[in-house]
């Protein structure tokens, strides 16, 4: 019986020595010369890390119920031990069932997130609003850092459109920005009485969410510059006027695939080029991704590219302080709770779906 427990996980015993490689590397002064590979093997050895630990938990359960169920039959004394060693070996094989899932490559990946206006006009942006200030609060709980890139204001306050670049603080890829945040792209419904609405009735708006895995270093996109168009221009505010009286935004044309990026957030027209281009790379390498992964293009796909009501991931309806998931069907009467950014348990209701589903995918191959 331990022989075919075993075969289950026959593909641990290359990850272990994989894990032990990566440790004699993480040891090697000269790694940490190159920033970028250092972090790409840190976060690939503090994945394994875990598989390894719980591995090694596994391994310890099963022998000691093997043991348990041998000396039992000398002492009957030891019997009494076997029902909570069997609950422990499987609690323990099926935490390293789910870690040995094929993981999201991207998932240690920090983010760049993008919310656009939609239908509903200036409530539209007021609700963009909310949720940028919804995603700050969410990533100060979680210990990320973030940065405002760009935005372009509303006439009330609010936003027509705004990029924030997420960071995040751990070399575990479970534990990073895009494994939580890539499950936030799509259309976000909100169902309340808008500030500019008189008679109290409830209007619908819809605002549409972008999130995209940030390139860790610039040699991961090459960009030929014959391939920019870019333009400069005066920075302007709501209403479009100039905020600036010289030509510091930029807005930069990638001609082979057509994305456009403008930036005027900063002073410097060189600040907005270099963020500019931050973004750029990140919206090429999810275009690579698309084109060389089936699997990167479903998910991808799942991002809705227009803002249409009718195509929502979530609802936000105030009336009823109601969160709903369209996609998992999670369910809460605490939206105010999850606008001051108590997300955790939307997006874990969204990660749980989808290991769930890569399970049954490999059952099934």
């Amino acid at each position: 019986m331990t022989g075919e427990t075993d075969d289950r996980f026959a593909s641990v015993a290359p990850l272990v020595a994989e894990h032990a490689d990566l440790e004699r590397q993480l040891a090697d002064p000269d790694l940490h010369a190159d920033a970028g590979r250092a972090r790409r093997v840190g976060r690939r050895y503090a994945e394994l890390g875990q598989i390894v630990g719980a591995w090694d938990a596994y391994r310890q359960y099963r022998d000691d119920l093997a043991a348990a169920r041998e000396l039992a039959q000398e002492d009957p004394a030891f019997a009494a031990e076997i029902p909570d060693l069997e609950l422990a070996e499987t609690a323990a094989s099926d935490r390293l069932q789910s870690l040995l899932i094929p993981r999201d490559p991207d998932d240690g990946r920090d983010v760049i997130l993008e919310i656009k206006a939609g239908e509903g006009g200036e409530e539209s942006a007021l609700f963009a609003a909310d949720l940028l200030r919804m995603y700050v609060h969410y990533s100060e709980s979680k210990g990320w850092r973030t940065e405002l890139l760009e935005r372009t204001e509303s006439d009330l306050g609010g936003y027509k459109d705004v990029q924030v670049a997420i960071k995040g603080s751990s070399n575990d890829p479970a534990e990073g920005v895009w494994a939580h945040l890539k499950y936030e792209g799509g259309v976000h419904r909100v169902q309340r009485v808008p500030k500019t609405e008189t008679q109290g009735r409830i209007h619908t708006s819809a605002v549409g969410v972008l999130v995209f895995p940030e390139v860790d270093e610039p040699e991961e996109v090459t960009i030929d510059p014959n391939d920019l168009k870019i333009d400069v221009f005066r920075s302007s505010g709501p209403g479009g006027q100039s905020v600036n009286t010289t030509d510091s935004a930029v807005r930069i044309t990638h001609l082979p695939t057509g994305i456009v990026v403008s930036m005027q957030n900063e002073k410097s027209q060189l600040q907005n080029r270099e963020a500019a281009l931050r973004v750029l790379r990140a919206r090429l390498l999810a275009a690579q991704q698309e084109a060389a992964e089936a699997e990167a293009s479903a998910a991808r796909r799942s991002q809705v590219r227009t803002v249409d009501r009718s195509e929502r991931i979530r609802t936000y309806n105030y009336p009823e302080n109601r969160i709903s998931d369209h996609r998992t069907g999670y369910k809460a009467y605490d939206l105010d709770r999850v606008l001051d950014g108590a997300l955790e348990p939307i997006v874990r209701s969204a990660i749980e779906a989808d290991e769930a589903a890569r399970l049954r995918a490999l059952a099934d191959g």
